[in-house]
């Protein structure tokens, strides 16, 4: 069922990018939940998914680039790059697939951070 689980999870990637967050919902199921748990937040129903991404506060079109896709069966977890032109953020999100359709969400936003200088002999920066 990966396969299958992942087509299902890429086509709700490629709806968010289309910034038609009521589409994107369709890849939902209706008693669809999305947990946050670094803010403690559970949202509810594909409708409250699609209004609290159309209202969330954005410089621009939300672009999401989807880095890495990995799965058993009906759990699926993807890495994303998401930014609205001027935010740029990583959502690390656990998929649960019934069917057709996404029907469990929880999703963490690691917050970049500067690394301490004392093991700066042992790392590189991949950028550099």
């Amino acid at each position: 069922m990966s396969t299958s689980a992942q087509k299902v999870v890429r086509r709700f990637w490629q709806s968010m990018a289309t910034n038609d967050f009521s589409a994107a919902s369709l890849c939902l199921t209706e008693d669809f939940r999305l947990q946050w748990p670094q803010s403690d937040e559970m949202i509810e129903g594909r409708e409250n998914f699609a209004a609290l991404n159309a209202a969330y506060p954005a410089n621009g079109l939300w672009t999401f680039d989807l880095r890495r896709i990995v799965g058993e069966g009906s759990q699926i977890v993807t890495e994303v790059g998401v930014s609205d032109g001027v935010v740029r953020a990583t959502a690390l999100t656990f998929h649960t697939v019934r069917g057709d359709l996404i029907a469990l969400q929880r999703e963490f936003w690691p917050d970049p951070f500067e690394a301490p200088t004392w093991r700066s002999a042992w790392v590189r920066h991949p950028t550099d």
